[in-house]
């Protein structure tokens, strides 16, 4: 633990010819420290210090097992300082394999996170990508403990276009049970009202007026609820009492 320390301290000091040196000692063992609740640690500060041509190494260890680590509590860090501060030429091949495993992070506790931050510094491209592939599938994932945290991420970092696209998915999708549309079950839910309360938040002009109109209904139905009253405390902030 204390050895960890040492080891991340000096990679701040010391010059790059050491920092070679240092880290060619991890050759050999760098899946074993990612997943080491130390070693990670030391991993991420040799990403975050030593120049890119130097750990090349480390980049390839995640060839063909990115979405594995990208699962697993300590390797989800690691692949986000990757993502951070390697070259494009380094980090490209391992955002290909993050892409196209998208539905599988988004609903995982450790995976969701790494889409997260895709959604939040990565490209328009990118995180247009990521939002095409959850297409359909917007009022499921936003009922899920972890997908529903990388909804709110598309609401709040993705363009007009993609905004539209979702709250409208929201908007015309009618569940087949008493006639009730998905946006009052997601007011109702434990995680999905909060997809919606960042959508209250982010849409503007006539997708502002459109979701109003769409909620009004429900308001005394709304007040029932632990959750709908989150909704009225976030529509009340935005157009003041609702009676």
């Amino acid at each position: 633990m204390y050895g960890c320390r040492v080891v991340q301290k000096a990679l701040e000091v010391i010059s790059v010819e050491q920092q070679s040196i240092l880290v060619k000692e991890l050759e050999g063992h760098v899946l074993k420290c990612i997943k080491d609740q130390n070693g990670n640690h030391v991993i991420q500060k040799v990403i975050e210090q030593v120049p890119a041509p130097l750990i090349q190494f480390i980049v390839d260890t995640f060839s063909g097992k990115v979405l594995t680590l990208a699962m697993h509590p300590y390797g989800c860090r690691v692949i986000q300082r990757i993502l951070e501060h390697c070259s494009s030429e380094q980090y490209l091949p391992i955002l290909n394999e993050l892409l196209h495993g998208t539905i599988s992070l988004v609903q995982d506790q450790y995976g969701n996170y790494v889409v997260q931050h895709i959604l939040e510094h990565g490209t328009n491209e990118d995180k247009a990508h990521i939002i095409d592939q959850l297409r359909g599938k917007i009022v499921a994932l936003s009922q899920h403990k972890f997908a529903s945290n990388v909804i709110e991420k598309c609401v709040q970092f993705g363009n007009s276009r993609d905004r539209k696209n979702i709250i409208d998915e929201i908007l015309d999708s009618s569940p087949d049970f008493e006639n009730n549309g998905a946006l009052e079950m997601m007011m109702k839910d434990q995680y999905a009202n909060y997809v919606v309360q960042k959508i209250i938040d982010v849409c503007e002009g006539p997708q502002r007026e459109r979701l109003f109109q769409k909620i009004h209904p429900h308001i005394a139905s709304l007040k029932k609820f632990t959750y709908g009253k989150h909704i009225i405390s976030r529509l009340e902030k935005i157009i003041g009492k609702i009676s």
